[in-house]
């Protein structure tokens, strides 16, 4: 889950408070403002579209909570997995884990097509001839680039990383500081009439559209709750790395949207045959800075696209093997390649599931492709996991909590209604596609799956519980709990 297999002997904890923050930010801020301004300009119909932004920061905030508590009491490897494994073990033995590995084989790919998407678009601005079709060959070309250089075996990830970081940093920054040097308050907060119409359907409807939207572009807060075992001290790490990165992701955000607003007008976002609409910080360089100014940056935004990319799905790739390492998932996922050392069948399911998002975030729009992923992760990721903290409250009360939720239970209560918006909106935001019901079909596919396999491995319903609560008797953070 953090990107490369463990050493022999176990992790180590060498990843610091400004690492660690580091990395969340990296995270979070990939390709998704690049592309997601445009829109929430559409959801919210005006540039009042910031709302969205801080709605999501908020939700991300109420549920960085969640994790952060989570991930201080329970600092190992795999985040969620080791959450819902600890927490609904006593009634539901391994199901619960199944399933997270279940979606997660879904939502992780999911994001990164929307990467690839992104790429695309941005390509776009640089041969705006390329026809449809071309450009689907592209996306899917890149996605076998990625896979291939995967296959081969990488090493020096770290560094890839830093590349990416520093890559996205000097992109988002060229366009914060360009659109100040030509920013208009009329074009940035001159709002239609009726923008803020609190009894109107239509606002809260756009607000939902925007909230996931939002959210979809904090992804990335809860990265080092999954190398909990590779964090120092991660009691006090780990909750201020999520919250450092949400605050500072927060503050680069709201200087993007509203700098970008200030420059160009909010109505050619809109503009499905204005090149604003796709490739939004290429048009803020070219009106600022001329043309060969965001030829360069569009340059600059396609290499943190396929970064972004080729990290995403290192890491994904090791979420079924860790879990079928540990008999909690199908047995083939946990086989290595022999030369490389790299999880071949987790690489090679998520690369095509990867190829086919792309395909219907191409067919359809971003805005369906982003509702999908997001509604899929609610079920067995969000909410499960905001019952997960009272359910380990009063199943685990003497576990140690080096960081205890502040206002219990308001935070987790406020992420509750957040994604149950997200949830309850997501047809409705989404006409015609159904992202609800293909939710609960990925669920109850899953579930099927889980008691085909649970027969297969004699474990509960078909077998005896194993109860194991490792991170009562853990030594204090040192290393990793074995399990027992």
């Amino acid at each position: 889950m953090s990107g490369s297999p463990p050493p022999e002997g176990g992790f180590v904890r060498r990843v610091g408070l400004f690492q660690a923050t580091a990395i969340n930010m990296s995270q979070m801020c990939g390709i998704g403002p690049f592309v997601t301004i445009p829109l929430m300009v559409a959801a919210f119909g005006g540039p009042q579209a910031v709302i969205g932004f801080l709605a999501g920061a908020l939700l991300a905030l109420a549920d960085g909570l969640v994790w952060a508590e989570l991930g201080a009491a329970m600092p190992g490897s795999g985040g969620s997995y080791v959450y819902l494994r600890q927490a609904f073990q006593y009634r539901t033995g391994r199901l619960m884990p199944f399933l997270f590995v279940w979606t997660a084989m879904l939502f992780i790919p999911l994001i990164m097509s929307t990467g690839v998407v992104g790429f695309v678009q941005y390509l776009g601005y640089l041969a705006p001839h390329m026809s449809r079709t071309t450009g689907d060959l592209v996306g899917l070309a890149m996605i076998l680039v990625v896979i291939v250089l995967l296959w081969r075996g990488i090493e020096h990830i770290a560094r890839i990383t830093a590349v990416m970081w520093a890559v996205m940093i000097t992109s988002v920054l060229l366009v914060i500081v360009a659109a100040a040097t030509d920013f208009s308050a009329d074009l940035a907060f001159t709002y239609p009439a009726h923008a803020f119409d609190l009894t109107s359907n239509h606002f809260w409807l756009g607000f939902a559209a925007g909230l996931t939207i939002g959210i979809y572009d904090y992804l990335g807060y809860n990265t080092t709750a999954y190398m909990g075992a590779e964090i120092k001290d991660p009691g006090r790490t780990l909750p201020r790395s999520i919250i450092f990165s949400i605050v500072g992701i927060m503050a680069i955000y709201l200087l993007l949207q509203i700098g970008t607003l200030g420059v160009i007008d909010w109505h050619r976002m809109t503009d499905p045959d204005d090149i604003a609409s796709t490739s939004v910080a290429s048009a803020v360089l070219e009106k600022t800075w001329g043309k060969g100014a965001a030829d360069t940056v569009t340059v600059l935004i396609l290499i943190t696209a396929f970064a972004s990319v080729f990290t995403g799905l290192l890491g994904g790739s090791r979420v079924p093997y860790d879990a079928a390492r540990e008999r909690v998932f199908f047995r083939p996922y946990a086989k290595l390649h022999p030369r490389h050392r790299f999880p071949m069948l987790g690489l090679a399911t998520m690369g095509v599931v990867t190829a086919i998002g792309f395909l219907i975030g191409r067919h359809t729009d971003l805005a369906t492709l982003i509702q999908l992923l997001t509604t899929v992760m609610v079920l067995v990721q969000a909410l499960a996991q905001i019952a997960a903290v009272t359910v380990l409250r009063r199943r685990q009360p003497n576990l140690r909590r080096p960081y205890k939720m502040w206002l219990y239970p308001l935070p987790s209560l406020l992420a509750l209604v957040g994604w149950l918006v997200i949830y309850g909106y997501a047809d409705k935001n989404s006409p015609g596609r159904h992202p609800i019901e293909w939710s609960l079909a990925w669920l109850a596919l899953g579930i099927l799956a889980y008691l085909l396999w649970a027969r297969f491995e004699k474990v509960w319903p078909f077998g005896p519980k194993e109860i194991t609560e490792e991170y009562l008797t853990a030594p204090v953070q040192d290393t990793e709990p074995v399990q027992a």
